[in-house]
């Protein structure tokens, strides 16, 4: 269902900004290698909800019957 996809789509958006609120903070105090950790996980999380929006997308588009 599209709707799941969705819904995970959106949890790895959420943790992607909360991931890259956090290496900014780090950023700002310094602590670079920190940040670029949390950079990482943030790029890997907006990759992931990537990844379930085109999966939804897709799904949509098969239940409308459309190509």
């Amino acid at each position: 269902m599209p709707k799941d996809a969705h819904a995970k789509a959106a949890e790895h958006h959420e943790a992607a900004a909360k991931a890259h609120r956090t290496a900014s903070e780090h950023h700002g105090k310094g602590d670079h290698g920190a940040g670029h950790e949390h950079s990482t996980t943030a790029h890997r999380q907006s990759e992931m909800a990537h990844d379930h929006s085109k999966e939804a997308h897709a799904k949509g588009r098969q239940q409308s019957g459309k190509k």
